[in-house]
């Protein structure tokens, strides 16, 4: 059922919670409470140990406070003393300097370099003899390149590191640590912070200072160490080297455009006479829907039922009528949108786990697929229903731990309040009956509202449990119509698999290999009300992704419709004022969407007050 999601719970007191049986009836939040959250590590993805949290910047663009450093100070007091040269003293004295703090905005970045320079007795790093030395030298070559990767060179200046000042020199090699810094930053975690994009999009945060200056001092190949930071994947990889082709083509291939103009609309008038319209876009309107040609510039019937056909595939109202909208849609992006695309997904890779695990899960939203892969190759892969644009399935990776046979679908707050209500109030007091959902009391006094396992359960007869924040996960429906349609953006932000009991198989091969499971063992567990736990014994990493570019099996660059803005929100950030403290994440207020409604929890205690509706359990919840 399009209600079929378990949603993103408000931190509330209200009294819909879910319950748990030996842990066979867990929910997802109670799962999270139980498990924790999952830390992965930079080389094992299912198991990933992040790096220490970076300080956040407070930036006056952004609406949201920044995020605070919560990471314990690092011990960053500067020793007095005797040192061996001349530069690193100037070094100290810098670095004991005011003008060190108003050089970095980042606490721990300041923390951090100091560490380092201690560790070094304040020896420079980058200049030798007055001069860069040949590490810094390939450093700055290796900066100049990173357009390469989707970055902006300019974001990474080489200060001048052959000034014979003293105090100058000591200044520049700080600046130039600082610099090497933000570079590894951004290749690690993103030039855009997510937070700063949607609130529906978490990842575990990999970057530490003193990490990345150790490994920069230790290198011996400094172009390749930093060039290590950004994804090594095979799917960043394939995507970087279209981003070399693509820039070379021009703008003006591909198909000429239809221009815009009127609205074209074929009709009939009261006497069932044709009204055609006659516009010069037409003939290469036909072409473009491969309509057979014909003489003259009339809009007529045919034509019209092309458009309907080409618009319904869209997702767009299919009523034949050619609007802006469908010429945009037949026209397809721009170059410049398709190079958004790929520099936007380069970024959003960043974001994620750099290692995305021996065996993984990546499904992509605005592809509405979801594809099985083990040993670096696919063996897997079916259809999904995703996330609504008001309700977009989230950004994470999370590992799959366990899959339930025969569910349960415990309502959360969020549909309870702000779609069933609604209904309950205005026009079907019996929603709740038809739905099938039951209520009951726990010993604590609160409410679980919950659908038991069946058929016409909105989870269907299996879940794949992956805990997260967001309490999402990916399940059966009873609703297969819609792994028909080619755009399939339609859950309240779970996600809906086209086939089940073959999925459970795979990711059980995976994660339980050796208990023998197959399509036929698992459809056995299927029917009754008894929900069936299988665990994994290896977790396996899932990865929610947002991939308007990518490169397919075959090695075409494909593109994507950007159907909840990110990439254009992406863009608008680099463009604006915030791009200055664009690395720095930011806190976010919770979701309005999720929230439940005031006005909906006080007519109904009220209701239930006075007796004046008719619905038992909301009687008996809100008493």
């Amino acid at each position: 059922m399009r209600v079929a999601r378990l949603g993103v719970l408000a931190g509330t007191a209200l009294a819909i919670v879910f319950a748990a049986t030996n842990g066979a009836n867990a929910s997802a939040d109670e799962l999270v409470r139980s498990i924790g959250p999952v830390k992965p590590t930079r080389a094992t993805p299912a198991a990933q140990t992040p790096r220490k949290p970076q300080s956040q910047t407070a930036t006056p663009h952004s609406p949201a406070a920044a995020i605070e450093d919560r990471r314990p100070a690092l011990n960053v007091s500067i020793p007095p003393g005797p040192l061996d040269s001349p530069r690193a003293e100037k070094i100290r004295e810098l670095l004991a300097n005011k003008q060190f703090d108003r050089m970095l905005p980042r606490r721990s970045d300041r923390d951090s370099i100091i560490v380092f320079y201690k560790t070094r007795d304040f020896a420079p790093q980058w200049v030798v003899d007055g001069a860069p030395s040949q590490t810094a030298r390939a450093a700055i070559a290796y900066l100049r390149t990173v357009e390469a990767d989707g970055l902006d060179p300019n974001d990474y200046p080489a200060p001048n590191l052959t000034n014979t000042n003293p105090d100058a020199q000591a200044e520049a090699e700080v600046r130039f640590t600082a610099t090497l810094l933000s570079y590894a930053r951004h290749a690690l975690t993103g030039r855009v912070h997510f937070s700063r994009i949607s609130p529906t999009i978490d990842y575990k945060d990999r970057f530490d200072a003193v990490d990345v200056l150790k490994e920069l001092a230790d290198s011996r190949d400094i172009a390749r160490t930093l060039d290590s930071f950004e994804p090594q994947h095979n799917a960043y990889k394939a995507l970087k080297a279209k981003l070399v082709d693509f820039r070379r083509t021009r703008a003006d291939t591909g198909p000429t455009p239809i221009p815009s103009g009127p609205v074209l609309r074929y009709s009939k008038d009261k006497k069932g006479k044709e009204v055609l319209m006659s516009d010069p876009r037409v003939p290469a309107l036909r072409e473009r829907l491969g309509v057979a040609a014909q003489d003259g510039t009339n809009y007529d019937r045919t034509l019209a039922e092309a458009v309907a056909k080409f618009q319904k595939s869209k997702d767009i109202k299919s009523d034949g009528v050619l609007a802006a909208a469908t010429v945009d849609a037949i026209n397809g992006p721009t170059h410049e949108t398709k190079l958004t695309a790929i520099l936007s997904t380069m970024e959003r890779w960043r974001w994620a786990p750099h290692e995305l695990g021996k065996a993984h899960v990546i499904m992509n939203i605005p592809d509405y697929h979801l594809r099985v892969y083990n040993e670096g190759a696919q063996i897997w892969m079916t259809r999904v229903v995703v996330g609504k644009p008001s309700q977009a399935t989230p950004l994470l990776t999370e590992t799959m731990k366990f899959i339930t046979v025969n569910p349960t679908w415990n309502v959360p707050q969020s549909i309870v309040y702000q779609e069933l209500l609604p209904i309950y109030e205005t026009s079907d007091p019996a929603i709740f009956d038809k739905m099938g959902l039951k209520m009951s009391k726990e010993p604590n006094g609160r409410i679980r509202v919950y659908q038991p396992p069946g058929d016409k359960n909105a989870l269907g007869r299996i879940r794949f449990n992956f805990p997260n924040k967001f309490l999402v996960y990916q399940h059966d429906t009873p609703e297969k119509n819609y792994f028909s349609l080619e755009r399939r953006a339609y859950s309240h932000g779970c996600q809906r698999v086209q086939d089940p009991v073959k999925y459970a198989e795979v990711m059980l091969s995976l994660g339980a290999p050796g208990r023998g499971y197959t399509q036929d063992s698992i459809r056995k567990m299927i029917g009754g009300n008894e929900e069936k736990q299988l665990d994994f014994q290896t977790q396996i990493p899932i990865h929610l992704t947002y991939q308007t570019a990518f490169v397919d099996d075959s090695g075409i660059l494909q593109f994507r419709d950007d159907i909840y803005g990110i990439d254009a929100k992406m863009q608008a950030v680099l463009k604006s004022n915030e791009r200055l403290v664009a690395d720095a994440g930011i806190e976010r207020p919770a979701d309005p969407n999720f929230q439940p409604s005031p006005q909906h929890v006080e007519r109904m205690q009220s209701a239930a007050r006075t007796g004046s509706t008719p619905f038992t359990l909301f009687n008996e919840l809100f008493r």
